[in-house]
């Protein structure tokens, strides 16, 4: 029943710890999208983000006869700071497991706040069931992240809040994990205010919200990605998908929309950048998700003038993964646009192509010879998004050999770095290989290939997650394709081939 659900987000205590986050107008992107875009923003709680709420809310709520021993939590981000944070307020110890591979500024965060860290394991996976067995064996309560009703509740105070500040909200765009959030936010309103929309945004790599309504029930997902990392799970929470598919107070539907908005990685870029230009405030990728989400969502719909919420869950943000987002933000607002051209190798043709291009702004060019013929990578600032970059392709299709790689995420990580020449190698293959963010990875990788494999091609470039995307090139034997693959299936990196990619076979092959 929704009523329970406002019930317990009622008495939820979050306010020892907590603050009314501000309900804030984001004019400069309402203009531009033509509807009425507003921004809560969790990411200025004391942890930068919601899940001190939760966190709270259960740890308080715990009779102190079971505290005496302490409470524990795995996390690499933001519910342990919400935890650590709640130990300290409560005077108890709270200790926070964290995956090795977890950046220092995390640990320190935690550490500041009165957490005995704790490292073991490579994933959240392994770290969470360690944490768990040792709250079985030490007498330890354990803090999970999104799976409990208090937790849950404890979000679900963020919705009260945003009925209160805005009265006339129609749509409530919501970052979606493990579902916490979202089931909180969902039953509140779902029971309150049925009329809101609230609408899940995930991150296409980590859909685990739409992959189990696709299949009417909890899935995991068999890979993960990690770039948005706040929301990087590979399955929803039993109690949040249950809480999901409950009904309406009205009975009109059920109190999320069962159409999950997915979104890539540049176009959770582009959303930092908006909120950036908005607040001068610089949001961690799941933070942006929401906004990401409403952008989409517009599109799809054609829709104006319309109030839409986008809850802003988090500021954790890792300094040195600026640099990468803020190289695809471009692509993410189809503000700018990558090509592959082939122009003779003759005097005059370079001058020639610049002359096609008609004066627009080059943001990127990289020109090789190659024999009678050379290669041009060239990235093009865009005014008139999708309809100027088509316009852009078709022009230099009547003159050119071209391809389009602006959403090559091979071209866009890799080969715009590398491009130097062909290396004319026999049997050469390509492969997309993602490594642990570890020390080590590299050397583990090396030796489980073995000498009988030759490496002919190596990039790698940290953008500040957990796995690092590595490409690949070695030249396999004529007489066992397939020995080169059971190879890689051992190493148990996850990797794909990807030898006949555009950019590969113009530019590096």
């Amino acid at each position: 029943m929704l009523s329970h659900w406002v019930r317990q987000i009622l008495q939820a205590t979050v306010y020892d710890v907590a603050i009314e986050s501000p309900l804030e107008a984001a004019p400069k992107i309402s203009r531009r999208l033509n509807n009425d875009i507003r921004f809560k923003r969790e990411d200025l709680q004391p942890v930068f983000s919601f899940k001190l709420r939760g966190a709270y809310n259960r740890i308080s709520q715990i009779p102190k006869s079971q505290l005496q021993r302490g409470v524990i939590c795995a996390s690499a981000g933001n519910h342990a700071q919400g935890v650590a944070l709640s130990g300290k307020k409560l005077g108890i110890p709270a200790i926070i497991v964290m995956p090795s591979t977890t950046p220092d500024i995390k640990i320190e965060a935690v550490k500041a706040l009165g957490g005995t860290v704790v490292l073991h394991g490579d994933s959240f996976d392994v770290s969470n069931r360690y944490a768990q067995q040792r709250a079985k064996d030490e007498g330890l309560i354990f803090i999970p992240p999104y799976d409990d009703e208090l937790v849950i509740a404890g979000q679900g105070t963020i919705a009260a809040e945003v009925l209160r500040q805005w009265r006339d909200v129609e749509y409530v765009f919501v970052a979606v994990g493990g579902g916490g959030l979202i089931a909180g936010v969902a039953a509140y309103l779902g029971e309150v205010a049925p009329h809101v929309k609230v609408i899940a945004v995930e991150y296409e790599e980590s859909a685990c919200l739409k992959a189990a309504l696709e299949s009417n029930e909890r899935v995991v997902l068999p890979q993960v990605g990690l770039f948005a990392d706040g929301t990087a799970v590979a399955q929803i929470g039993a109690l949040p998908f249950d809480v999901i598919r409950m009904q309406k107070s009205d009975h009109s539907g059920t109190i999320v929309d069962p159409d999950v908005i997915t979104v890539n990685t540049d176009e959770i870029c582009a959303a930092v950048k908006d909120i950036f230009d908005e607040t001068r405030s610089i949001v961690e990728p799941s933070g942006a998700l929401a906004l990401a989400g409403i952008k989409k969502y517009i599109t799809q719909h054609q829709l104006q003038g319309k109030k839409m919420l986008s809850i802003v869950c988090g500021a954790n943000m890792n300094f040195d993964r600026l640099r990468y987002i803020a190289e695809r933000t471009e692509l993410g607002e189809h503000r700018e646009a990558i090509f592959a051209v082939t122009i003779p190798e003759q005097k005059g043709s370079f001058l020639e192509f610049c002359r096609a291009l008609q004066g627009r702004n080059i943001t990127e060019f990289n020109y090789r010879c190659s024999g009678n013929l050379a290669q041009v990578f060239v990235g093009i600032s865009l005014k008139g998004g999708e309809v100027e970059r088509q316009d852009i392709f078709n022009n230099l299709k009547q003159h050119y050999d071209v391809a389009d790689l602006s959403d090559d995420e091979v071209a866009k990580l890799h080969i715009r770095y590398l491009i130097g020449g062909h290396a004319n190698l026999d049997n050469e293959r390509l492969f997309r290989v993602e490594f642990p963010e570890r020390p080590g990875a590299l050397l583990t990788f090396l030796e489980r290939l073995g000498p009988h494999h030759n490496i002919s091609l190596f990039h790698y470039r940290n953008h500040g997650a957990a796995e690092g995307r590595v490409l690949l090139g070695l030249q396999s034997d004529i007489s066992e394709p397939d020995d080169l693959i059971e190879t890689l299936e051992n190493i148990n990196y996850p990797f794909v081939e990807i030898s006949e990619n555009e950019g590969y076979k113009r530019f590096l092959k």
